[in-house]
C-alpha cells in the first residue's frame, strides 16, 4: 500500500521565522515613534519556539506595529495581502522595518498572507482591480483562489473566512493583526480549527489579538507586552482573559462598579 505524505507538525526546526532582534549594529537607535513603544523598547532579541505565536498587550503598545515590520521584512506588502500583491493607498508603516533583523528557518514557506484588520477592504479592492485588470486576463481568475466569490459582496466576517478557507493553502507564513475583528465568537472558534489544520500541513503563525479565544490555541506561545517588559505567559494568565473571565463570572456586580456615579 502506498505510504501517505507525512505531515509537517511545525516543530521548531521547521518555522519560517525563527528570531527577530532590533539590528543594534546600525548604531543607538532613532529617538521617538516607533522605537519609544515599550513592544519595541523591550525588544532585544527573541526567539519564536512554537508554529503559533501570539502578541498580547493594550493598545498602542506597540504589538502590531512590530508585525507589520516582520511581514516587510520577510516580504509582504505594508498594507496586507500576499506576495505578489503590490500597491499603496498611503504609505504609513513605520521604519521599524529598517533595524529589525529578522531569522528565517531553512524551510521556504510554500504560502504565506499578511491579514491587517484595518486595511483588509483596500487589499480586497486591489484584488478585484487586478481580477478585472484586462492585461492579466491570461493570469486566471485571482478571486478563485479566495472563493470566487467578490469579497466587497460578503460581510467583513465572511470575507475574512473566504481568506482562511481558501486563500490560506498549507506550508505557509500567516501573519494576522486582529483577526477576531471581523469574527463572532462561533467563528473565532471555527478559526481556532482552520488554525490548526495549517499547522497541521506545516504552517507557522504570528498574530497579534485581544481575542482570549485565539490566544487559547494549544501550545501557543503567548508574549505579553506590559510598559516594562514582554513576558511568555499563558493564556489564562493574560490581562484579556482575567478581565473577560471577571466579567462573565459576575456581570451585575462589574457592571455596577463600572457605571455608579462619583
Amino acid at each position: 500500500m502506498a505510504s501517505r505524505r507525512r505531515r509537517r507538525t511545525g516543530s521548531a526546526r521547521e518555522l519560517f521565522v525563527r528570531r527577530i532582534a532590533l539590528d543594534l549594529d546600525g548604531g543607538p537607535m532613532p529617538a521617538g515613534h516607533p522605537f519609544d513603544l515599550p513592544a519595541i523598547a523591550h525588544l532585544g532579541e527573541r526567539e519564536l519556539t512554537a508554529p503559533v505565536t501570539v502578541f498580547v498587550g493594550e493598545n498602542g503598545i506597540g504589538k502590531s506595529t512590530l508585525l507589520e515590520a516582520i511581514a516587510v521584512v520577510v516580504g509582504f506588502n505594508p498594507e496586507g495581502g500576499g506576495r505578489n500583491l503590490r500597491f499603496t493607498t498611503r504609505a504609513s508603516h513605520s521604519a521599524l522595518c529598517e533595524r529589525l533583523r529578522v531569522t528565517k528557518g531553512t524551510v521556504r514557506p510554500r504560502d504565506g498572507f499578511f491579514l491587517r484588520a484595518e486595511s483588509f477592504f483596500n487589499v480586497a479592492t486591489k484584488i478585484e482591480a487586478t481580477d478585472a485588470d484586462p492585461d492579466n486576463a491570461g493570469a486566471g481568475s485571482i478571486l478563485s483562489a479566495y472563493g470566487g466569490r467578490s469579497l466587497h459582496e460578503q460581510s467583513h466576517g465572511e470575507s475574512f473566512f473566504a481568506l482562511f478557507l481558501h486563500r490560506f493553502v498549507g506550508r505557509g507564513l500567516y501573519l494576522l493583526d486582529e483577526p477576531e475583528a471581523a469574527l463572532s465568537p462561533q467563528r473565532q472558534l471555527a478559526l481556532l480549527a482552520r488554525m490548526h489544520e495549517l499547522v497541521q500541513d506545516g504552517s507557522q503563525f504570528v498574530l497579534a489579538t485581544h481575542a482570549p479565544i485565539l490566544m487559547a490555541y494549544p501550545g501557543a506561545d503567548v508574549w505579553q507586552f506590559g510598559p516594562d517588559s514582554i513576558e511568555r505567559v499563558a493564556a489564562q494568565d493574560t490581562e484579556h482573559w482575567r478581565v473577560l473571565r471577571g466579567f462573565l463570572g459576575d456581570p451585575e456586580r462589574v457592571l455596577r462598579e463600572l457605571l455608579r456615579g462619583p
